[in-house]
């Protein structure tokens, strides 16, 4: 299968207090695109010296805003260098840049799609109560989405150009990610399509600034919202949960 050419797609990677994973997680970017946005969130660590040296665009924020201002600046300067999609993937190291190209394979084969790099190998790895938010939060936003989809929590997926343009979606941290797929489907009819990566959950990562209880009851409130919002509610609820969602693995075909 095919990949997007690289030069045509950014890697966008936020960051808060990286500073011990953020030059490894650049330099595998780097070796995947020429065009890597990283966005410090108001670090107070290391992590900006660490890859002051790289080729990189660097968008800095004076204080942490969340992942969602991350992502819509981001988005915006992709948008100014004329991409066809962006990558996002977190700066903790628990991505891996080699997956960028399984990903823009099949983002290649399904270019209305939004592509999800989700955790589904390995699963064992994920901490029991990670896996259980997430397994919440799948069942919920694929209902918001009227889409089946399958670790929807994944910080690394690719968006293609038309999903940038819902960069002043009115959501904050990481209810960005939800509101990002739930309005790309129900608004912009995207689909949304899985690549398996693998979970990984070491010891070296910093603990993460996703909180499960407050976070899922903040993208819940936020699902449930707009649910009502689009009306149809049992219809949304059978076109997100009576097929399972779709998966592509680049390495099987």
């Amino acid at each position: 299968m095919t990949a997007l050419p690289t030069d045509r797609v950014a890697i966008l990677i936020p960051a808060l207090n990286e500073e011990r994973a953020i030059r490894e997680v650049v330099e595998g970017a780097l070796a995947v695109s020429t065009r890597v946005i990283v966005i410090d969130d108001g670090s107070i660590d290391a992590t900006v010296a660490r890859i002051a040296d790289l080729p990189v665009t660097l968008i800095r924020h004076a204080r942490p805003m969340g992942k969602g201002a991350g992502l819509r600046d981001g988005f915006r300067r992709a948008l100014e260098l004329d991409v066809e999609g962006v990558v996002a993937m977190d700066g903790d190291g628990q991505h891996l840049a080699g997956d960028v190209p399984r990903i823009l394979a099949a983002a290649r084969q399904c270019p209305d799609c939004i592509v999800i790099g989700a955790r589904i190998r390995n699963r064992q790895q994920q901490p029991a109560g990670r896996r259980r938010a997430n397994a919440v939060a799948d069942w919920g936003i694929s209902w918001g989405a009227a889409t089946p989809i399958v670790d929807s929590q994944s910080g690394q997926r690719y968006y293609p150009r038309a999903a940038l343009q819902l960069a002043d979606l009115h959501a904050e941290d990481f209810v960005f990610e939800a509101a990002l797929l739930i309005t790309a489907c129900r608004e912009l009819r995207l689909g949304v399509v899985s690549v398996p990566i693998d979970s990984r959950y070491e010891p070296q990562f910093r603990r993460s600034h996703f909180r499960p209880i407050r976070d899922i009851a903040r993208i819940t409130g936020y699902t449930i919202g707009r649910i009502l919002h689009y009306g149809h509610v049992l219809r949304a609820y059978r076109d997100g949960h009576a097929r399972p969602p779709r998966v592509i693995d680049p390495d099987s075909d």
